[in-house]
């Protein structure tokens, strides 16, 4: 079930929102878990099981390692737990990757699993490691209470697309949550907003998308123009998911951390990085890169650290081998910035930001493909290589249908109206008739994205890889 339907949207959510009202204190996570395990099987009703085996398994050696801590039988089930969680990890994700190269490689037919893929199985494990992790170092006492340590696992609104959620950020939640009138009203806005840039932004884009990959007339530009319009499909996509998630999380009294933070105004590669799927590049760094040794180490072995962040980022992201060239591709544009690149950059802010977009529309170029192959033929088209015309009549086309929302998502995708509407906000008489004209115009963005809905038009799932 997806946050952008109309089965979520007009009977699951309401449902939801009243049970929960209803319900006293003392179960409303249980019915926040029975919620949740319903929406992960109207998607994934085989592997729901799978969802609660991983945190039941979660729970036992959770308070195992609390119970001997300080002890080496803690270590053992701390390995223990990660030792599972990868495994169903690597199981169902990358079984037919290594079987495919093992193939390739040898000459051999061992025959593929073609397992589907669980939902979320990326999202769910991680919060799962850092859970387990986090009770062995001592940043969270081991959760006594199933109910509570599932609901944070399963819980809906983060569970398909993030942002990843630690323990240790929403531990006191689990038990003690605030409401108001405020903060529902601020969550409320927050997923409109998030709804309405997923279908109005990343889904219309998401059509000029398949009419190039359709396309048997593309051009040097027509790549260009499908990157770019690529780049902003999964930005508005992703954040919209993120907006919705960190809204439906203020509804039930949950504060999610941020996700996106204007990534493509950024001025370097690793700036961009700090703005861009926040949560993932943070559980990165404090539970691979800085146990590693971080960059307290020498430079050899900071290289190492550096590129096997980024190979496994890559990996992370899907099972095929442009996604690991992708993230080695920013390995090597994080280490070149750090060691040789971070003063230049910094005194030329110009020069600084077309290096960034360039970049990132390169990298996204790699991302964009079904395997390496598919992503060298995209960098082959951007580039010119081949027997490629400049311009065709099907760029002009597209670019007469989408130049406008391009324009209008580009612009949305900086800081820019937040700040001309802050400025407004900081005067008394505009910021009396922002907020009278607030309401309505949150109800025809809620209108038109749900007439979208209705009408049946482009609504791709973009992490069922993930």
């Amino acid at each position: 079930m997806l946050f952008s339907s109309i089965p979520f949207l007009y009977y699951f959510l309401p449902a939801v929102i009243v049970l929960y009202i209803a319900a006293p204190k003392g179960i409303k996570n249980s019915v926040l878990l029975l919620s949740s395990l319903f929406f992960y099987a109207w998607g994934e009703p085989r592997y729901v099981f799978l969802m609660l085996l991983t945190v039941g398994l979660g729970y036992i050696l959770g308070l195992l390692i609390d119970a001997f801590r300080g002890k080496f039988l803690s270590k053992v089930f701390l390995v223990l737990s990660v030792a599972i969680s990868l495994s169903f990890l690597g199981y169902f994700k990358y079984a037919d990757f290594f079987i495919s190269n093992f193939n390739a490689a040898t000459g051999l037919s061992v025959p593929l699993l073609r397992l589907t893929l669980p939902i979320g199985i990326s999202f769910y494990t991680f919060q799962i490691l850092s859970y387990t992790v986090d009770v062995y170092r001592g940043d969270a006492s081991a959760q006594k209470n199933p109910i509570n340590l599932a609901t944070y696992i399963a819980l809906f609104p983060q569970l398909i697309a993030g942002p990843i959620v630690r323990y240790t950020d929403i531990e006191a939640q689990l038990t003690k949550r605030r409401h108001s009138f405020e903060k529902t009203a601020y969550g409320i806005r927050r997923f409109i907003i998030g709804l309405s840039k997923k279908i109005l932004f990343a889904n219309t884009l998401g059509e000029l998308g398949e009419f190039f990959l359709a396309s048997g007339d593309k051009a040097i530009l027509f790549y260009w123009l499908f990157i770019l319009s690529y780049m902003l499909q999964i930005y508005f996509d992703f954040s919209g998911y993120s907006d919705m998630a960190i809204g439906l999380g203020k509804l039930f009294g949950f504060d999610f951390m941020e996700n996106f933070n204007y990534p493509f105004i950024s001025s370097s590669i690793t700036e961009f990085w700090r703005r861009w799927h926040i949560s993932l590049g943070s559980w990165f760094r404090d539970y691979v890169y800085i146990p590693l040794g971080g960059n307290r180490v020498g430079r050899t072995r900071l290289f190492f650290n550096i590129f096997t962040v980024w190979f496994l980022t890559g990996f992370w992201h899907g099972a095929q081998w442009n996604f690991i060239v992708w993230g080695l591709y920013f390995g090597v544009l994080l280490t070149l910035e750090k060691f040789f690149l971070r003063g230049f950059l910094a005194k030329h802010k110009i020069f600084s930001h077309i290096y960034l977009l360039f970049l990132t529309a390169v990298s996204f170029a790699i991302f964009s493909g079904n395997n390496l192959s598919q992503s060298l033929s995209q960098l082959y088209g951007m580039f010119g290589f081949g027997d490629i015309p400049f311009v065709s009549a099907e760029f002009f086309y597209c670019l007469r249908n989408y130049g406008i929302i391009l324009m209008i998502a580009a612009i949305s995708a900086t800081p820019l109206l937040r700040n001309i509407i802050s400025r407004f906000e900081n005067n008394k008489q505009f910021s009396t008739i922002i907020n009278i004209l607030e309401i309505p115009a949150l109800l025809i963005l809620l209108i038109v994205s749900t007439a979208y809905l209705a009408d049946g038009s482009f609504n791709p799932f973009l992490y069922f890889r993930f």
